[in-house]
């Protein structure tokens, strides 16, 4: 497996993100879904990654930059086959470094309340993420748990 910058140009990450969309309007009340489309991943204070094995992508994670010494993940997702064996973790732990690199001094997060995350938050709390009160924009919101780290 390999963690590659990707552009998001090609047809399977944009039907992997398609995928992971529709399955957050599944769970998640519209007004509660935060994750960016194509168009918002594509930004210049976005940086997106792709995890993949062989031709096939399994997972993706960004950060977009709030301000000079903030970023924010975005878009963490492991093809549905593959959770808990690793990728998550792996891609997570490289994007950390990475926001570290780019200089940033906190990484945040939001991410659902409901049972179904609790897997992600679980992931995010082993990494040292904590528990914080909504940032950038957004709202206090019972389907949202919003997490923070300092780098």
């Amino acid at each position: 497996m390999k963690i590659v910058v990707d552009d998001l140009s090609g047809s399977e990450i944009a039907r992997f993100l398609n995928e992971h969309v529709q399955q957050m309007r599944s769970i998640t009340p519209l007004e509660s879904k935060h994750a960016l489309d194509l168009d918002d991943l594509r930004k210049p204070e976005v940086t997106f990654w792709s995890i993949v094995d062989g031709d096939t992508v399994v997972g993706c994670g960004a950060i977009k930059k709030l301000d000079a010494g903030h970023a924010e993940l975005k878009s963490m997702r492991t093809t549905p086959t593959r959770t808990r064996s690793g990728i998550a973790s792996r891609l997570l732990e490289h994007i950390i470094t990475e926001a570290k690199t780019m200089g940033f001094t906190r990484l945040s997060l939001e991410t659902g309340a409901a049972e179904f995350f609790l897997p992600a938050r679980k992931l995010y709390g082993k990494f040292g993420f904590i528990q914080c009160e909504p940032f950038a924009g957004y709202w206090p919101d019972p389907n949202s748990t919003f997490m923070t780290k300092t780098l």
